[in-house]
């Protein structure tokens, strides 16, 4: 039976986009401004984002401790929450829709490895919030997901597959527990 053999991993075709230089630049900026207690202020991570090609709407209130892979690969709509400990693991594309809260904890993810091959290759796959979607404390988010419009992710569920419009989902796998009626 072959095993796993990490020592032939190759993340060849992926490319991260950005030169070297760019994102040596936005591991430290990340970390000192964004990853940290330090620095709450919303206005000035958004210039920072748009400085590394994010396209960020207005009224975006990113909290502290958010870890952002790749901003130029990241788009957020307007009157958008981030809260505290979010982590947007953007390899590929991810799209946030307006006036989406994803709250403390959660994690976006484009990324997984192929575990049936030896070499574990590198899988990617876009996420797309749409607008009034509700990502719930520590919840999780999957490569290849698309939340529809005002969909709910409860908090500590696990999204693997597309969540409808106007649902709410819960568990791991997160399952369609109801509709999301707004009074």
């Amino acid at each position: 039976m072959k095993q796993t053999d990490l020592s032939v991993y190759n993340n060849f075709p992926y490319k991260p986009g950005g030169n070297f230089f760019k994102r040596v630049l936005w591991y430290y900026i990340n970390a000192l401004i964004f990853k940290s207690n330090l620095f709450p202020f919303y206005y000035l991570k958004n210039i920072l984002l748009r400085l590394f090609g994010a396209k960020i709407g207005k009224e975006v209130e990113i909290k502290p401790c958010v870890n952002i892979k790749y901003p130029w690969w990241l788009t957020i709509g307007n009157g958008v929450w981030i809260g505290e400990n979010v982590w947007i693991d953007c390899l590929v594309p991810v799209t946030i829709g307006n006036n989406v809260c994803i709250s403390q904890g959660a994690v976006i993810l484009t990324g997984s490895h192929n575990y049936k091959k030896p070499s574990f290759d590198l899988i990617t796959q876009s996420v797309v919030l749409e607008d009034g979607v509700w990502i719930g404390a520590c919840a999780i988010v999957n490569a290849g997901v698309i939340a529809c419009s005002h969909a709910v992710l409860t908090s500590g569920s696990v999204a693997t597959k597309n969540m409808d419009a106007h649902a709410i989902y819960q568990g791991n796998p997160a399952v369609k527990i109801r509709s999301r009626i707004i009074e």
